[in-house]
């Protein structure tokens, strides 16, 4: 050897004895358990393209042998993570060289050095063997696609599950230079759509990316399920939107956060709030204040009370005993019911009965007006149904037979009134003839008599099938039937 090399093989040595005195005075605590640590750092020396010398670490992490191997054999261990690892030894009289890693394997970086026919190559960065394996295991072991990019958005590394899911979809292992989903949708946090080539089934995934040292970690998440659970939702709401569109009833469904979740347009007319306040999700405060502000439900007596009945109503509606008649300013009358609904939510009903109302305040006017015309009448007036139950009756009559229908608990049957007339008439009867014609037990229309009551009034009773089967009958003096004869 010249004088030269002697002194580089000397420089070597204490360069190699400084590292190792530098790293046993700065050496941590012991690991943990399962974990080992290199003593030594990865570095190898070439001598005209052949190993020369290897510290313990390069030689078990390359399986190379001093004498044994060559320069291609460490080419062909590190050229996939390092492309632009040289071919041959540094060119040159001298010189170093740093190439950083394409792929999270380790190592992450390799300085090269030469001077004349010496190079020696040593790995920084790198790190223990059990946490490298361990995080490797744990990357292949994840049922979901991990992998690494450049900042050109290069794949430089990818897992077990990455490879799987690229072969199921393309049939083949990937290039280097294609990824399994396009950089327009690995840029950026979102979901994305994921079709196979071969049997057109699509599965959604949720991408998630961070940037570390340069490089961006990818995690996809396959979320299909929860893709087609929001689907069947959202149809599911729009079949019930489109169902309670046709509706007259007012819809209005709170969830369990007591915010306004479902509406159909009903709602909208009855309450008078604008769409875009009820899209907005109000509580349930704010909507009911809102229908007060807009005279759609009554004006509380105490203001200073109001949001305690609100909470009052709503506590009613989550048990089902929420249902009450709103009487409005303008002469409209709502129905409104408070039900409960799964998981924790709240549904009210409101309804426009005003005709309803209207209709019934009308026809029991009419029933007090008839009543009324009728107890003007001197003649006994008295209507059985079909089935022989007392129906209506005049004052005269109730007069006459001192009976109120009114004030009995249970109904009162021809039978009841048959009872009464003959303690109080002297003259025999054919009664049991009444009893059929009101039962509709014969097919006689009317029937006429003539009785003698126990104080001596005379009268005459006259009974008759009118409309819808009932029967009426009617008892009338004997001298104004004669008066009425003459």
């Amino acid at each position: 050897m010249t004088p030269a090399e002697i002194l580089l093989v000397l420089l070597i040595a204490i360069a190699a004895a400084s590292s190792a005195v530098t790293y046993l005075l700065r050496r941590p605590e012991p690991s943990v358990q399962g974990e080992t640590t290199d003593a030594e750092p990865l570095a190898l020396l070439f001598d005209d393209g052949v190993l020369h010398h290897a510290t313990t670490p390069a030689m078990r992490r390359f399986s190379l042998l001093p004498g044994a191997h060559l320069w291609d054999d460490l080419r062909e261990e590190l050229k996939d993570s390092f492309p632009d690892f040289p071919t041959f030894p540094g060119p040159g009289e001298h010189g170093s060289l740093t190439l950083q890693a394409r792929t999270a394997n380790d190592p992450q970086k390799i300085e090269i050095s030469w001077w004349g026919s010496l190079c020696w190559v040593t790995c920084l960065n790198h790190q223990r063997r059990g946490s490298v394996g361990a995080t490797q295991r744990a990357c292949d072991a994840s049922p979901h696609p991990i992998w690494q990019t450049d900042r050109d958005g290069a794949v430089i590394w990818c897992n077990n599950r990455y490879l799987i899911l690229f072969e199921q979809i393309h049939g083949r292992r990937p290039q280097p230079d294609e990824c399994l989903f396009e950089k327009a949708t690995t840029s950026l946090n979102g979901r994305t759509l994921l079709t196979s080539r071969s049997s057109g089934d699509s599965e959604w995934f949720e991408i998630t990316r961070r940037e570390v040292d340069g490089v961006t970690i990818h995690h996809a998440t396959c979320i299909s399920g929860l893709v087609k659970a929001e689907e069947s939702l959202r149809t599911f709401v729009q079949t019930l939107t489109k169902t309670f569109a046709h509706l007259r009833i007012g819809l209005a469904v709170f969830n369990r956060d007591d915010q306004l979740v479902l509406f159909n347009p009903a709602l909208l007319e009855l309450s008078g709030v604008p769409a875009e306040f009820l899209s907005g999700k109000p509580n349930m405060l704010s909507f009911f204040d809102q229908l007060r502000e807009n005279r759609r439900m009554p004006e509380p007596k105490n203001y200073g009370s109001w949001r305690q009945q609100i909470a009052s109503l709503a506590s009613a509606a989550a048990d089902g005993r929420y249902r009450e008649t709103w009487s409005l300013e303008d002469g409209r009358t709502y129905s409104v019911q408070g039900r409960p609904h799964p998981e924790g939510a709240t549904v009210f009903l409101f309804e426009d009965i005003s005709a309803e109302v209207s209709l019934t305040r009308n026809f029991r006017a009419e029933l007090e007006l008839s009543q009324y015309l009728l107890d003007k009448v001197e003649d006994c007036l008295v209507v059985f149904s079909p089935s022989g139950v007392l129906t209506f009756c005049n004052s005269a009559y109730r007069e006459l037979w001192q009976q109120d229908p009114d004030a009995a608990f249970a109904d009162i049957t021809v039978s009841d009134c048959l009872d009464i007339w003959r303690s109080k008439a002297k003259a025999e009867v054919p009664w049991q003839d009444f009893m059929k014609i009101s039962c509709g037990y014969t097919n006689r229309q009317s029937l006429t008599t003539r009785i003698t009551l126990n104080n001596g009034q005379r009268m005459t009773c006259v009974a008759e099938t009118i409309a819808s089967g009932a029967t009426l009958i009617c008892f009338k003096t004997l001298e104004e039937v004669t008066a009425a004869a003459h």
